[in-house]
C-alpha cells in the first residue's frame, strides 16, 4: 500500500501539524518501504476533539446499528486480507502464510464476534425493582504494540465501538501501515466521521499526549511494563480509566505422567510462533529433573524445524535483535548452555539450557 502523509481524524486524512516523519523498515532487508507523519500533541488534540464530538450521536445509535456497521467494518477487513497480509509482511517480517492466516484473518473474526455481541448484548436489564444501564464510558485511546499489529487494533477498537465508544488509536511507530489500512477500511465500511481516528507517532510525544489529555475517558494500553507504569500513573492521576496489557514471562509446565515429546513440540511451536514476538508465548518450560537431558534434546530437535524464511520470520527492528541477542549472551554468561541458533546473523533459532537443583528446570 502506498502510506498516507496525514492523520486520519474526523472521517477525513488531513495534513500533520508537524513536519517529522517516521522511517517505517522492511526488517527482511532493512531497507527503508515508506514513511509516516510523526504525530505531535496537536494532532492528537485534534483527534480527541473529533472524537469527542463525535460521541454523543455515536453513543446514541442502536446497538443493532453499531452492530451493523462493525460487521460492514469486518467483510472489508475481509475483502481487504490479501492486501493486509502483504502489509504485515513488508512491514512486521512474518512470513506469508502466518501473515494470511493469523495477522490477516483473525481480526476479521474478532471484529466479527464484537458484532454479534453488540447486537445481542443486555445494554439495558431490570434487577428487581431496579433498571441497570450499561453506557459507553466516551473517548478511547487505544495504544498498540507491534507484534500483532491488526489484531491488536480490532482487539481495542472493536469492543469499543460496539458499546458505542469513540476511538483515537495511537499504532506502534514500527508497524503504522497496517494502520492506516484499518483506518482506510473505517472509511469505506461508512462508520460515522470521528468515531474512529489514527493519529501515527512516537510513543513518548504522541502516545503521552494521549494518554494525558484531558478530552479522553479511557486509555488502553498494551506494551512493555516499564511504559505501562508511566501511562498508568498519568492517566491515574487526571482519574480517568486504564487498561494495561503487560509483559510477562508465561510457564510451561509438563508433568512426568505427560507425553513429553508431544508436549515439548509443542510447547517450541507456542514460543516460535511470530518469530517468538509474542506477549503470552510459553517461555519458560518446565520439566521434571529426571527427564531434563531428553526434554533438552528434543526441544533441539524441535527447534531446528524452523528454517528462517519459511516458519520463521525476522525480528521486528535492529533494536529489537539486540535486544533478544543481549538476553541470549547474558544467559550464557550466567551459565546457560546453548543447545541450538545462537547470537550471530541470521539468529532464527535458540535454545539455551542450564541445570537447576530443585525438581523442575527451566529450558531457556
Amino acid at each position: 500500500m502506498k502510506a498516507h502523509d496525514g492523520m486520519y481524524i474526523g472521517g477525513m486524512w488531513r495534513p500533520a501539524a508537524g513536519a517529522g516523519t517516521i522511517a517505517v523498515v522492511n526488517p527482511a532487508d532493512e531497507q527503508v518501504i515508506a514513511h509516516v507523519p510523526a504525530g505531535s500533541p496537536e494532532d492528537v488534540d485534534a483527534a480527541v476533539r473529533a472524537a469527542r464530538d463525535a460521541f454523543p450521536r455515536w453513543a446514541a445509535t442502536a446497538p443493532a446499528d453499531r452492530a451493523a456497521r462493525i460487521a460492514a467494518l469486518r467483510d472489508v477487513l475481509a475483502a481487504r486480507k490479501d492486501e493486509i497480509a502483504g502489509t504485515v509482511t513488508a512491514e512486521l517480517g512474518a512470513p506469508p502464510g502466518l501473515a494470511e492466516t493469523v495477522h490477516a484473518g483473525l481480526p476479521v473474526l474478532v471484529a466479527g464476534s464484537y458484532a454479534e455481541l453488540a447486537a445481542s448484548y443486555a445494554f439495558e436489564e431490570t434487577v428487581g425493582n431496579s433498571t441497570v444501564l450499561h453506557e459507553p464510558v466516551g473517548v478511547v485511546g487505544a495504544i498498540t504494540p507491534w507484534n500483532y499489529p491488526l489484531h491488536q487494533i480490532v482487539a481495542k477498537a472493536a469492543p469499543a465501538l460496539a458499546a458505542g465508544c469513540t476511538v483515537v488509536l495511537k499504532p506502534a511507530e514500527d508497524t503504522p501501515l497496517t494502520a492506516q489500512l484499518f483506518a482506510e477500511a473505517v472509511h469505506e465500511s461508512g462508520l460515522p466521521d470521528g468515531v474512529f481516528n489514527l493519529v501515527t507517532g512516537l510513543g513518548p510525544v504522541a502516545g503521552q499526549a494521549l494518554a494525558e489529555h484531558p478530552g479522553v475517558d479511557l486509555v488502553s494500553f498494551t506494551g512493555s511494563t516499564a511504559v505501562g507504569r508511566r501511562i498508568g500513573a498519568t492517566a491515574g492521576g487526571a482519574v480517568k480509566r486504564v487498561a494495561l496489557e503487560l509483559g510477562g514471562k508465561s510457564a510451561n509446565v509438563i508433568l512426568p505422567g505427560a507425553d513429553l515429546s508431544r508436549a515439548v513440540k509443542a510447547g517450541i511451536a507456542n514460543v516460535m510462533s511470530n518469530s517468538g514476538q509474542t506477549c503470552s508465548a510459553w517461555t519458560r518450560m518446565l520439566v521434571h529433573r529426571d527427564r531434563y537431558e531428553e526434554a533438552v534434546a528434543l526441544a533441539a530437535e524441535a527447534v531446528a524445524a524452523y528454517v528462517p524464511g519459511d516458519r520463521l520470520g525476522p525480528l521486528v527492528s535492529a533494536r529489537q535483535r539486540d535486544r533478544v541477542r543481549g538476553y541470549i549472551e547474558q544467559g550464557v554468561a550466567e551459565g546457560a548452555r546453548l543447545v541450538a541458533g545462537g547470537p550471530e546473523s541470521p539468529a532464527g533459532r535458540a535454545t539455551t539450557s542450564r541445570r537447576r537443583s530443585s525438581r523442575t528446570s527451566p529450558l531457556r
